[in-house]
């Protein structure tokens, strides 16, 4: 039935197309006509949307009713979207909600009717204009009344921002944030959200060596800082994240004094996103394992291996290394013998990570995780020693630049991925818009939405 709409979807999408330009009000939107070109393995195209020329990065997902509501952060367009996905073959874009000018607005969170988005100054090579003013800290919303997000609360840190937050519902938020004194890259702020409208800072954690202003010193040679998300257990005890040079587990039992369990570095050997050696942990805490990997960076390569595998947490005191994920090779009769041939940056991103919403899908035996040139690849960790690639989905090169990266090649470069417990999949591209996709092959898991 999926195939008989998608295919019945592009025959009228001619028909379709002079009326998507823009939607003028909430739900004034049709269905955009799914790009042709795309490869893949094991998966299904469900449904296609160009968000209004707004490529999406981050995602969240809210099921208000029997509405599904999707939230999207942006690269090269300063605010969020609103798209209803209650349809996954005739998505409709809703709203875009405007961020602070000349800033990143590019990470969202949320939980229950509290969304958190991130401000952070945009680099110049990323489209930011050094000689204007930019915004940095955190924007909170009530989305309670889910299309029409009211700002309740903004909060600064001071120093540079904040980047891959986390809110799992409750009383606190946990920010990667900059912090003035601290040198190497954002720490982890623990933030009281109870009263939306006044946030407090509650508690925080840093790498050794990071306090500088405590006279601190970092190693040499070695990556410091916390990309984000911190990951909450379901006691809410304690944290796993990737906090460079590696995996920290802390205990938050006090949320005002976290300690630290035990650490896994990775730095040496990996190196990479300028200064980070490790991007994202995933916990799969129903078998005290954690999803672990780096994220590319440098264009072709030109910085060393990136990777993925899997780390044996069952002593949060001792993480160790389980096994690492096989590297994904090109189709057959591509005209680059790898990806890192093929331009643009090669190597992990992201993840399904929003896997403390109720909407989500929470970690069995697939990890989903997008790839930059070489799109979303699905593995199956049903024997964690030996992960299989056993789908993947690779969009057609773009037609259009949206924005100045990869400065050298406009080639794919796939960002981000969430699924619903529907087991609907959405994957975006920096230079594209939201793919919703169906995985077909095996090891699928059941749906979950009532």
């Amino acid at each position: 039935m999926h195939r008989l709409k998608t295919s019945l979807k592009q025959t009228c999408s001619c028909l379709a197309l002079g009326l998507v330009a823009i939607a003028v009000s909430a739900g004034a939107s049709f269905a955009d006509p799914i790009p042709a070109g795309s490869k893949m393995s094991n998966m299904q195209v469900i449904g296609y949307s160009d968000m209004q020329g707004r490529p999406p990065f981050k995602l969240a997902i809210k099921r208000v009713g029997d509405r599904w509501y999707l939230y999207t952060g942006h690269l090269w367009h300063d605010g969020w979207s609103i798209v209803d996905v209650t349809d996954p073959v005739n998505p409709k874009y809703l709203k875009f909600i405007p961020g602070i000018a000349n800033s990143w607005n590019i990470q969202v969170t949320l939980h229950d009717n509290l969304m958190i988005g991130a401000v952070q100054p945009k680099p110049p090579t990323w489209g930011g204009d050094p000689k204007q003013p930019g915004g940095e800290g955190i924007i909170m919303w009530d989305i309670s009344d889910p299309v029409n997000p009211k700002e309740v609360a903004r909060w600064k840190t001071g120093a540079g921002g904040t980047h891959r937050n986390s809110y799992p519902g409750g009383k606190y938020a946990f920010l990667s944030a900059g912090r003035m004194g601290f040198q190497g890259g954002n720490i982890l702020v623990i933030l009281d959200v109870s009263d939306p409208k006044n946030p407090k800072e509650v508690g925080y954690w840093a790498q050794p060596g990071m306090n500088r202003a405590a006279g601190e010193t970092l190693k040499p040679n070695t990556p410091y800082g916390f990309h984000g998300p911190a990951n909450l257990s379901p006691d809410g005890k304690t944290i796993s994240m990737a906090f460079s040079p590696g995996i920290v587990n802390l205990d938050i039992t006090d949320p005002t004094k976290p300690k630290a369990i035990g650490s896994l570095d990775f730095s040496p050997p990996f190196l990479n996103a300028g200064s980070q050696s490790l991007h994202t942990v995933l916990p799969l805490w129903d078998r005290n394992m954690l999803f672990v990997a780096s994220e590319a960076s440098a264009e072709r390569c030109n910085e060393g291996l990136n990777f993925a595998g899997l780390v044996d947490n069952k002593d949060m005191s001792k993480p160790r290394l389980l096994s690492l994920f096989p590297l994904p090779q090109p189709p057959a009769g591509e005209a680059y013998k790898n990806f890192c041939e093929k331009g643009g940056r090669f190597g992990p991103h992201n993840t399904n990570q929003e896997i403390h919403l109720p909407d989500v899908e929470k970690p069995g035996n697939l990890i989903y995780l997008t790839y930059f040139n070489a799109g979303l690849r699905i593995f199956d960790i049903k024997d964690p020693v030996n992960p299989k690639e056993v789908g993947w989905f690779i969009p057609s090169t773009p037609v259009k630049r949206y924005g100045p990266q990869p400065p050298n090649d406009l080639v794919t470069q796939t960002e981000d991925v969430l699924v619903d417990t529907r087991g609907y999949i959405y994957v975006d591209d920096k230079h594209w818009g939201l793919f919703i996709l169906k995985y077909t092959g095996p090891d699928q898991p059941a749906p979950t939405a009532r």
